[in-house]
């Protein structure tokens, strides 16, 4: 993934790769370029593939599933950081979801096959894009970021984005179509509504302008011609020729239902709606009809009705046929969640791998907007999917595999090579190899070239034949297995069913069924850098000068508080720190002091160690809580200084009152004042020296000394090499979460 500040240049290049790697590539249909039969799926074979998946799903022991997205995440420090509590880890996520959209996705339905002891794997390549179908959605559901690194990536592997684009398949969310219905039944249409116009409607429109006045009698004239010949006897054809002293406008008499009409052809909106005003002005059984079809065909009419009650039944036939119409539109916009509604409603296992953050998309994008917390997503997303199972958990929890593994990576890529190399490298499969084979529109195939990696169907192909695999080695026998067993009901499984990471890089674990956060394997559990983090003792700073590094800053508190008193610093971005005191009242004590060096301007002050972090008036602290709602914010900023000015956090007195009762709260101890703690730092070492040199040179220094007083007095006091314990969060990463 691209880690730094996306240019326009960069923007170009990526999208240049990307469209160039695309526009070569061939109309959708059942095989890849790569030659991996699989079904792929656009807007134009969707109804027929989605009635073939119906079948396929309804008979799968489980379905594998993966998705690719436009991007992970927006700035460096919006990544999955080492000290990232578990509350915190799901703001990330759900920001992630909420802010960049699924370009593919992969379903391939598993069958076992008792008569040739074999899987049948039916991969779908669906490729989907958020195209507002219908304009009472809020527009705002459909715009997204395309992350520069991610568009390159893409490329790289032959992603289809004039495929994604122009022929993916749309959709709307459960909580989208709800509204839309709800604002149907409501009355509160659009444009696209059939609508009857009588007198009980809108206002007059004002006739100020003569050309209005003119136009409006002579409307007055013909629509009276009209209606006069409607009533006459017709011994000749029912077409009434109307003059006009422009070609284009005309009046076409036909039926409209089973009412006689005129339709108005080559009239302007501003002419329609005089049109509409003459009406209800001047005739009483004449109504006006608007009626805006599919493809903007748009009809406007002027209907007769011989009576009240047949007005009436003109009213509720138009009504009715527009309902009829907007509920089928609303019903095609719901596209690919007719997927996801598949999945859900056959209450099948659903396999992933490292599936979080793909989860937390399905449920953004095709059930509703994701709840504020961790325990309200897990609470809601069982009831849609009951059964899920991750297979980079199984792989890293379960003993027998984890040995099968002997400490390989658990990427996607990397297991399917090791645990299926006869499916990965196409050899013949060994008696220990659970075989498969592969069907796409009625033709099954056990051999067959490897598809292209990253593209969501072959993906969720391989995630299918890890976990079969994996079954086998677990002890679950398929030749015994039953088409009536559920495999989500297996002992074997029952651990680590829904069990998913609470994030992509995170060794946290979350139990979908109860909420609760689980601890991994003390083997596995070792990987995640800062295990051991006190999150009452976390100090967040912000807007320091920027040639200050962690080294540095650390420094700072060492010469104040102690060599002992910092347990680690962490530079999540060039602009931020976070820093873990040995104690929870350090936390209180470091922001008493730091609001009132910045109120004084005495020598002291200007001496004291932690002027440097404070230089140029712009550095900001807070505590762990306040990270936490800056994360949970919607706003996207690449730095973190400008995240927190943009959220709001502009002053750190904001948060020295509540931090300082947060810690009296978790220790039993008596508040202390601004004024004593800056009077008892004065014991620490650097005191004396301060003291001295304020002393000697209080009153007599001028502008430009103080730096050279400061590194006179202090430098050389620690050594950075020996108490530096930093990580930067700027190092380069893998875009694939697969790692």
């Amino acid at each position: 993934m691209n880690r730094h500040r996306p240019t326009a240049a960069a923007l170009s290049r990526a999208l240049s790769r990307a469209f160039s790697a695309s526009a070569s590539a061939a109309e959708p249909s059942s095989a890849s370029a790569s030659s991996f039969p699989q079904k792929l799926v656009t807007r134009s074979n969707f109804e027929a593939a989605l009635a073939e998946l119906r079948r396929h799903v309804r008979a799968a022991d489980f379905v594998a599933v993966d998705l690719e997205m436009s991007g992970v995440t927006s700035a460096p420090w919006r990544e999955s950081l080492g000290f990232d509590r578990s509350d915190v880890l799901y703001l990330k996520v759900k920001h992630s979801a909420e802010k960049f959209a699924v370009i593919q996705f992969g379903v391939c339905p598993f069958r076992w096959d008792s008569s040739k002891q074999t899987f049948v794997a039916y991969p779908h390549n669906f490729y989907i894009f958020p195209r507002q179908e219908l304009p009472t959605i809020d527009r705002s559901s459909y715009e997204f970021i395309w992350q520069t690194g991610s568009i390159d990536f893409l490329a790289r592997y032959q992603f289809d984005f004039n495929a994604c684009i122009r022929e993916g398949i749309s959709y709307l969310s459960r909580r989208q179509e709800d509204e839309a219905l709800r604002r149907l039944n409501s009355g509160d249409e659009d444009e696209s509504s059939a609508t009857c116009y009588n007198s009980k409607d809108a206002g007059d429109i004002p006739l100020v302008a003569m050309a209005d006045i003119l136009f409006s009698e002579r409307m007055k004239n013909r629509l009276s011609e009209w209606h006069d010949w409607l009533l006459q006897p017709r011994n000749r054809e029912f077409q009434f020729q109307g003059s006009s002293n422009d070609s284009k406008q005309k009046f076409q008499t036909l039926f409209f239902m089973m009412w006689p009409a005129v339709n108005l052809i080559g009239f302007t909106s501003h002419q329609l709606r005089l049109i509409q005003l003459v009406v209800r002005k001047n005739f009483k059984d004449l109504t006006y009809v608007h009626v805006k079809g599919d493809n903007v065909f748009s009809q406007h009419l002027v209907v007769y009705t011989d009576s009240k009650d047949d007005r009436d039944l003109l009213i509720k036939e138009v009504n009715n046929e527009h309902r009829k119409r907007a509920e089928k539109k609303i019903q095609a916009a719901v596209g690919f969640r007719h997927v996801v509604d598949l999945l859900s409603s056959e209450r099948k296992l659903i396999v992933g791998h490292n599936c979080f953050l793909d989860i937390a998309h399905v449920y953004n994008k095709f059930i509703g907007p994701l709840p504020s917390t961790a325990e309200e997503f897990v609470s809601s997303v069982s009831k849609y999917f009951p059964h899920i199972i991750d297979t980079k958990i199984l792989l890293n929890t379960h003993q027998v595999l984890r040995q099968r593994m002997k400490k390989s990576k658990t990427s996607l890529s990397s297991a399917f090579t090791l645990l299926c190399p006869h499916i990965s490298l196409s050899f013949a499969a060994l008696e220990s190899y659970v075989k498969v084979e592969v069907e796409v529109d009625d033709l099954r195939s056990s051999s067959w070239n490897s598809g292209a990696k990253h593209d969501a169907g072959y993906d969720a192909f391989m995630t299918g034949c890890i976990f079969a695999q994996a079954c086998g080695y677990i002890g679950i026998d398929f030749k015994l297995h039953s088409p009536s067993e559920s495999l989500a009901e297996n002992e074997k499984l029952q651990k680590h069913i829904n069990l998913l990471y609470l994030s992509w890089t995170n060794a946290d674990i979350i139990d979908l069924t109860n909420g609760n956060k689980v601890t991994a394997s003390v083997e596995y559990s070792q990987k995640k850098r800062y295990s051991n983090v006190v999150f009452e003792n976390v100090v967040l700073i912000w807007g320091f000068p920027s040639e200050l590094k962690a080294r540095h800053i650390r420094e700072c508190f060492s010469k104040t508080f102690g060599v002992t008193s910092v347990t680690f610093v962490y530079q999540m971005d060039p602009t931020a720190v976070f820093v873990q005191f040995s104690k929870t009242k350090l936390v209180s004590d470091f922001l008493s002091l730091m609001e009132t060096l910045e109120k004084n301007n005495d020598p002291i002050s200007v001496l004291h160690p932690l002027s440097e972090l404070l230089k140029g008036g712009n550095t900001r602290a807070a505590t762990y809580e306040t990270y936490k709602q800056i994360c949970g914010t919607p706003i996207s900023k690449v730095l973190f200084a400008d995240q927190a000015e943009a959220f709001g956090a502009k002053r750190k007195t904001d948060f020295v009152e509540s931090s300082k009762t947060a810690m009296d709260t978790q220790e039993d101890k008596n508040p202390v004042s601004e004024n004593s703690v800056f009077v008892d730092l004065l014991s620490a070492p650097w005191g004396e020296k301060a003291a001295q040199a304020a002393s000697n040179y209080a009153g007599k220094t001028k502008p430009g000394m103080i730096d050279n007083l400061e590194n006179d007095s202090f430098h050389g006091c620690l050594s950075g090499d020996e108490i530096l314990n930093s990580v930067y969060a700027a190092e380069e990463t893998q875009l694939v979460r697969t790692s």
